[in-house]
């Protein structure tokens, strides 16, 4: 550490009869910091840790300064890069004879505050040339060793946009640097000072002297802030969100919670509710988040953080879009939004709950020992479209200590069912109840939510195959391959996997062919071969029975059944109700099969309208089998044989 500190230096006398330049604003703290890695404008993007503090306090009204201070910090991984070394001179040794950083953040304070004191100063606040010292290097280190820093670290004066503030001529402030701001100034340098540090705050000094001669009620007025907690909060899907401030982290461990992404963005302020955790189509995270910043600038240090570690794991960080925001974070349910509208909440998810579960049987469960934020208020069930529990509920908490004591209840038993606790989000609350849209389960709508390239005719004709029994890795050129010469009779798109609601393959799959004749002499010709090392059967069906499968319904041996549209009101209107008038199956085809391998009689619409119909992503988890092969939007026809590897999940 440095001697103490020499008495200060007397008062200009030009000073006294000038007027004061910035009224209200206190002592400045210069300070200049050096990692063992990367310098300058890449400062923090390795992740390495500061080895070196220099400071020294500014008096605006009477000019003064104080004494300079220098402190090496020991840092846990020594070894310096060739770029540090060069620059600082400074070896392995040096610094692993050092304090660490708390007791050198301690000494900080100490030293602080006693030159503030002779020079007769107020409150301080620190000055420092570009934001990465704060925000990309001391806070998110701070964060690393569980340090808490003083409340000194949670505020300071950018000098780069201070200057550029009297100065908008220069280049952007962002470029800035101490020896271009003393050059536009005219300002002599010594030259001479080679000590690492040393010279930088010397100059940054002699640069605010010189600002501080002309008199401003912009400048020092307005010190950037660091938040010092994540707040959360809701989104609607019709806020406008700058795509300038949007990146997407990936590679997050799968118990990552809000605050958990926050922390990893330490020192960089979050837009409030701006971090938003994926589910994938399980409803679970897939570790990935959306993360919002209040800036610009926010966002673009945040970039610099790609491949930071969050425990031992690497985090990736890239560019996002505003409408990728809000189509993850943002809603539309009034109830959703009152749910969420209590601020300061910590919010669990309840997974598994009975589906005969209410408020008071969850209030149970949980205990009076955390209760929830206002009793069943604080209580959101998730349900299906046509008012079916999913057995998934969000609850809110009015502390952390709260939600901990919540959390040991998780796979505790209500009933005959045991339950998970996870830690939520806003942004997940919202996606949860966006997959279980608040319409009808098929929509009732003139035009298709997907443009399709093709439609599916309703027809009775079985100019259709249906392959049961496919292994569940086979793919599209494994059936081509399986139906041999008959793949030239299948019609362009015509090839449709299956999927269960679990979104894997339910080992079905529908051919459209050319003609009923060329459908039966498939069937006729694979019926029962072989695809690695499973006999698959090969049937004959109608368009309409296989778009019904398409779109939720089933098909079995004893006979077809409609999607799962429990209310009238819910069937889309191009289907009429259903009669009793059977189809009846021709003999050719009766007299190949036995009895049970025949599918029954389909039974008829009355009236059937031709329609091309795909239920929206919203309703993905209420179909039996969502799945099918469609072509890239605006490429041109092709044959079957050309089919794109693109699926389109519905």
């Amino acid at each position: 550490m440095t001697p103490p500190p020499p008495p200060p230096p007397g008062p200009d006398p030009a000073a006294d009869s000038a007027v004061d330049p910035c009224p209200g604003l206190g002592s400045l703290v210069v300070l200049f910091g050096a990692t063992a890695g990367a310098l300058g404008r890449d400062l923090g993007s390795d992740e390495t840790d500061l080895i070196l503090l220099v400071w020294q306090v500014v008096e605006p009204r009477s000019r003064q300064v104080g004494t300079l201070h220098k402190s090496l910090v020991r840092a846990e991984a020594a070894a310096l890069s060739p770029q540090c070394r060069e620059a600082s001179g400074l070896s392995a040794d040096s610094l692993a004879r050092a304090e660490p950083l708390d007791k050198v953040l301690q000494q900080f304070s100490q030293l602080v505050n006693g030159d503030v004191a002779l020079l007769g100063g107020g409150p301080y606040v620190l000055c420092t040339d570009g934001q990465q010292l704060l925000r990309q290097v001391l806070h998110p280190e701070a964060s690393r060793k569980n340090l808490v820093l003083p409340d000194t670290f949670f505020s300071f004066y950018n000098l780069r946009r201070e200057f550029h503030m009297q100065h908008p001529s220069t280049c952007p402030a962002r470029d800035l640097t101490v020896a271009t701001m003393a050059k536009d100034l005219g300002l002599e340098t010594d030259a001479t000072e080679d000590d690492f540090g040393v010279w930088e705050v010397k100059t940054m000094v002699a640069v605010i002297l010189h600002l501080l001669k002309e008199p401003s009620s912009q400048l020092f007025s307005k010190p950037e802030v660091i938040k010092r907690k994540y707040e959360t909060g809701p989104c609607s899907k019709a806020d406008v969100v700058d795509s300038e401030t949007v990146v997407r982290a990936r590679g997050l461990p799968w118990q990552s919670s809000d605050q958990d992404v926050a922390r990893f963005f330490k020192g960089l302020n979050v837009a409030r509710g701006g971090v938003a955790l994926c589910l994938n189509a399980q409803g679970r995270r897939n570790g990935e988040a959306l993360i919002r910043f209040v800036d610009s600038e926010q966002r673009d240090l945040a970039l610099q953080r790609h491949k930071h570690h969050m425990g031992v794991r690497y985090i990736e960080v890239y560019k996002a879009t505003g409408e990728e925001f809000v189509k993850i974070a943002g809603g539309t349910s009034l109830e959703v939004a009152r749910f969420l509208s209590r601020e300061d909440q910590v919010i669990l998810r309840l997974r598994g709950l009975p589906f005969s579960a209410g408020p008071t049987d969850v209030l149970g469960f949980l205990g009076p020992e955390c209760p929830v934020t206002g009793g069943a208020e604080g209580l959101l069930f998730v349900r299906h479209p046509d008012g079916r529990p999913t057995g998934d509920a969000f609850a809110l908490f009015a502390c952390e200590e709260l939600a901990q004591a919540a959390l040991r209840r998780h796979k505790g038993m209500l009933g005959k069912r045991y339950i998970e606790l996870f830690r939520s989000t806003a942004a997940e609350v919202q996606q949860v109840l966006n997959r279980y849209a608040s319409g009808p389960l098929l929509p009732t709508l003139t035009a298709p939510l997907l443009p399709i390239p093709f439609a599916l005719a309703a027809g009775t004709g079985r100019d259709c195959v249906r392959l049961r029994g496919l292994p569940y890795t086979a793919t599209i050129e494994d059936i081509l391959s399986f139906l041999g010469e008959a793949a030239a009779d299948i019609q362009p798109h015509g090839v449709h996997m299956v999927l269960n609601q679990q979104g894997r393959p339910s080992g079905d799959a529908f051919i459209q062919m050319t003609s009923a004749e060329r459908a039966l002499a498939a069937a006729q010709r694979c019926h029962k071969k072989v695809m690695k090392e499973r006999y698959v059967e090969v049937v004959p069906c109608s368009t309409e029975e296989m778009s019904r499968v398409l779109m939720g319904g089933t098909l079995g041996r004893s006979g077809m059944s409609p999607p799962p549209c429990k209310l009238p009101c819910l069937s889309p209107p191009t289907y009429a109700t259903f009669q009793a008038t059977p189809t009846l199956i021709p003999t050719e085809t009766a007299a190949l099969y036995p009895s049970s391998a025949l599918l029954p009689a389909a039974r008829v619409p009355a009236a059937p309208t031709p329609v091309a119909y795909y239920p929206g992503p919203a309703t993905q988890l209420y179909l039996n089998y969502t799945y099918t092969s469609l072509m890239p939007l605006g490429d041109p026809p092709r044959t079957v044989l050309q089919t794109s590897k693109e699926w389109v999940c519905l």
